[in-house]
């Protein structure tokens, strides 16, 4: 239930306001304790759930302490995901900057600082993990004072709480300072005007269509209203709690799940409710600007890039740091770039675009990845950046080097006509298809080029064959082929 403002601030306002909780981002470097701090705050245990123990998308939380209610917002530390934290500290009224007592201030924690000065949003510092052996909080206290944070009782203004998220030490401390710094900010909302507020994270869900988390920043979220961005538009017709719970009507600052967008929205942009709608953007028009700037001109050599996401921040964060990557050897060009699996349309694109699919958090369905393995399309897939961003440094790594799909040696030489070598041999390597071109080496030494015309195994005609098995296959080459020689099948370019 929302309360009324106190007197004294109502009478200086013209309409009619009433107080709302506060918006909190928590933000500091990777692995400083961000999410088990909301895990001890929540009562849940969502760090044990994100992939390799870190967040990667950002995430709304709403809670009640001493009969108030504040919103959280948790994003992501590691540096792949700037944007993200930009966005969220641009969304908060306060913010929490957790800073390990066994590390102190790092690089995302500068990052961070910085992030919260350029958007002015005033920020309580939670020193953790003071119950570990090695934690030092007044050298941490020094390395803030180094990154321009100046600490009460150092010289500054910013408050700082001793915690230890893992055993819930100094939290409700925290919180009271919370709640503190929301009563000194007056947060209010005007429950006449039509609702308004900032998209989280969009995402296609196989059953409910497009699902949106947001932030209500004021006015009313009602069912059956319209809502609009400046990129997508729709008709709400499911509201739900950050819990999922369906609801009628929500108030600020609530994190809510809206069902009802007929494109995706751009995470970050602010959408607004109700009768505002009309006058808020031309949908169709915007939507056809997207389409526009989508369509990529292919750029000859380097290596050309499908991205697959499950959210629309994971899948900018994704493009952010792929295309901020310090690659030696390639140029990455990015084709397209979508929320959802991996399907068959995105094959076909690659096949087109000679691109690699990068897929991060998404499945691949049997079609696309059927596919995919008979046209040599290489998806690199994982829920976890770091190998995403491992793999491509490989790729740049291997770049001068060629790409095998598949070698065979020839274990028996049976006839030779016109040029046609009916031979016998076993995959010692990937696999061979039906009509690749192939290398014919002897000795590590290139002897010249052939095509696989026949393949079987077992005496039955087939169109593959996976590594360790031994076939039959008839290769068209003016090489003179002999017991020993392999036959390389190299990745298309």
């Amino acid at each position: 239930m929302v309360q009324p403002m106190s007197q004294n601030t109502a009478q200086n306002q013209e309409k009619n306001t009433l107080q709302r909780p506060p918006v909190v981002v928590v933000m500091g470097h990777v692995d400083h304790g961000k999410t088990t701090l909301l895990d001890y705050i929540r009562k849940t245990r969502v760090a044990e759930r994100e992939a390799g123990g870190i967040t990667q998308a950002t995430g709304a939380y709403e809670i009640e302490y001493k009969g108030k209610k504040i919103t959280f917002i948790d994003t992501p530390g590691h540096q792949a995901f700037t944007q993200m934290r930009q966005r969220g500290a641009h969304i908060a009224d306060l913010a929490v900057l957790v800073v390990a007592a066994d590390d102190g201030v790092k690089p995302q924690t500068k990052e961070a600082i910085e992030i919260l000065q350029q958007t002015k949003t005033p920020f309580v510092v939670a020193i953790n993990k003071i119950d570990k052996n090695n934690a030092d909080v007044d050298r941490t206290k020094q390395s803030l004072t180094a990154a321009g944070v100046l600490l009460e009782k150092y010289g500054g203004d910013i408050s700082w709480v001793e915690i230890s998220a893992k055993e819930g030490t100094g939290v409700d401390e925290l919180l009271d300072h919370i709640l503190l710094m929301a009563e000194m900010e007056e947060l209010t909302y005007n429950p006449l005007v039509a609702g308004r507020g900032y998209v989280l994270e969009s995402r296609r869900d196989g059953q409910q269509g497009i699902t949106v988390s947001v932030i209500i920043k004021d006015g009313i979220a009602r069912a059956g209203e319209k809502i609009c961005t400046l990129s997508a538009c729709g008709k709400i017709r499911s509201l739900e709690t950050f819990l999922r719970e369906r609801v009628k009507e929500l108030s600020p600052s609530s994190p809510a799940w809206i069902v009802g967008f007929e494109t995706l929205p751009e995470v970050g942009e602010e959408f607004v409710i109700g009768a505002d709608v009309d006058t808020f953007v031309n949908p169709a028009l915007a939507v056809e600007e997207k389409k526009q700037t989508n369509a990529v001109p292919i750029e000859e050599g380097g290596i050309h890039m499908i991205l697959k996401a499950d959210v629309s921040g994971s899948l900018q964060a994704l493009s952010q740091v792929l295309l901020g990557l310090p690659l030696k050897n390639l140029k990455l060009q990015i084709m397209s770039q979508e929320v959802g699996e991996v399907t068959d349309g995105d094959v076909k694109l690659a096949i087109t675009t000679k691109s690699a699919i990068v897929a991060f958090n998404v499945k691949t369905a049997k079609p696309a990845e059927n596919l995919a393995r008979a046209h040599h399309i290489k998806i690199i897939s994982s829920d976890i950046i770091y190998r995403l961003i491992e793999n491509l440094e490989e790729m740049d790594e291997n770049a001068n080097k060629k790409k095998v799909a598949g070698v065979l040696e020839i274990l028996a030489v049976f006839s030779n006509k016109n040029k046609k070598w009916v031979i016998g041999g076993k995959v010692i390597e990937g696999y061979l298809l039906l009509q690749d071109k192939c290398i014919i080496l002897r000795a590590d030494a290139p002897l010249g080029r052939g095509r696989i015309t026949n393949l079987q195994r077992g005496k039955a005609d087939c169109k593959r064959v996976e590594e360790g098995s031994e076939c039959g296959l008839m290769v068209e080459t003016p090489i003179e082929l002999q017991v020993g020689d392999h036959i390389v099948v190299e990745f298309e370019e």
